[in-house]
């Protein structure tokens, strides 16, 4: 189901990306030869209006022909030549290249307004000034830490501590008279009541100390939620804003590991190809809809942002040339040109293997 859920998502994600350059090279009067989500052998395709569109068997990609985007002869001095990505300006070509990436925002920031509008769980903290629009206080469990006492007694992130009873028998429920109760325990067992969907039950945890320095624990990261459900408006607001926000702290977190591989303290452990994001994916699917959709904006927008980096085959490093043609007036020798994407393409091929081998590693362990 993982799996099957994770496809969904890429697809979509992909599709919302193909169809912001598809429609702009349309609007632009381009020509468009196939449309297409998928890479490898053809599962089905149909043509119409010039376009060829298909699936293909692998998943993980998609493409949008554009006739020109990668010049040859035919497109520079073919019959066809007016249709042509090579001859149109370059605020158009940019246009083209970075609908993609404006694409995948934008559709990030509709999710977000779905969810908001909809009703999500959040800290009542981190939206003060709608305090009034929060209801079902709750503490929720968001990790459980592998190996320790809650992971063996079967607790799972999502799950609701509706009460913990400390060792004098008093029942607490907020995130921080739970950590005392725990910490004071000394080891002792403690109850917890706890709910996951619509089933109650009440099991029995024993604390130890190791886990957090200086205190006892039982391996669990909790925080006092509610729901939060804004009017439509409103949501298109903070949809935005959180858009926007979301943008930015993937640009700085992005930035921030590239500047770490040339200072050779990169954790390549720290990124997360397909199998690693298929995880992320099936776990927020387990916590509900609503926290499936956050993570499908998050991804569309580590998607769009990736494709901004001025890097050969992908978006950005597309539109550099263009820049750069732009800026010297002359057209990139398309020998040049082309050999520089697929050794950009193939580059990026075996960084996605590298990370794929890092998660399968993970996964084994």
């Amino acid at each position: 189901m993982t799996a099957i859920i994770f496809i969904i998502v890429l697809a979509v994600l992909i599709f919302v990306h193909e169809l912001g350059h598809f429609l702009l090279a349309r609007w632009n009067g381009i020509r468009v030869d196939a449309f297409k989500i998928g890479f490898g052998p053809k599962i089905f395709s149909w043509k119409r209006g010039g376009t060829e569109y298909g699936v293909n068997l692998i998943p993980f990609g998609g493409f949008v022909k554009i006739h020109g985007e990668n010049p040859d002869d035919d497109s520079i001095n073919g019959p066809d030549k007016e249709r042509s990505f090579v001859h149109k300006n370059r605020w158009r070509q940019t246009s083209v290249l970075v609908a993609g990436v404006a694409f995948n925002f934008l559709f990030a920031w509709l999710l977000y307004i779905i969810v908001f509008n909809v009703g999500v769980t959040a800290t009542p903290d981190g939206f003060l000034k709608y305090a009034d629009h929060f209801t079902n206080d709750r503490v929720m469990i968001t990790d459980v830490n592998p190996g320790s006492p809650s992971d063996v007694a079967g607790l799972k992130a999502g799950d609701v501590i509706t009460a913990v009873h400390d060792v004098s028998g008093q029942a607490v429920n907020k995130v921080s008279d739970i950590q005392n109760s725990i910490n004071v325990s000394q080891g002792k067992p403690i109850a917890f009541d706890l709910k996951r969907g619509d089933k109650v039950r009440s099991l029995t945890i024993s604390p130890k100390s190791g886990i957090i320095e200086g205190k006892y624990a039982v391996g669990i990261a909790m925080q006092d939620v509610a729901d939060l459900r804004l009017p439509f408006f409103t949501s298109i607001y903070e949809g935005g804003h959180y858009t926007i926000v979301m943008i930015r702290d993937t640009i700085v977190g992005l930035a921030t590991f590239i500047g770490n591989i040339f200072s050779g303290t990169a954790k390549f452990s720290d990124v997360s190809g397909p199998i690693g994001i298929a995880g992320i994916v099936g776990n927020a699917a387990e916590l509900g809809f609503t926290y499936l959709l956050m993570i499908t904006a998050l991804i569309s927008v580590n998607l769009g942002v990736i494709n901004l980096i001025p890097f050969p085959a992908l978006d950005g490093g597309r539109t550099l040339f263009v820049i750069i043609e732009g800026i010297t007036r002359r057209r990139i020798h398309i020998k040049f040109f082309n050999v520089v994407n697929i050794i950009g393409f193939s580059l990026l091929m075996l960084l996605m293997v590298v990370v794929t081998y890092k998660d399968i590693v993970k996964l084994i362990k």
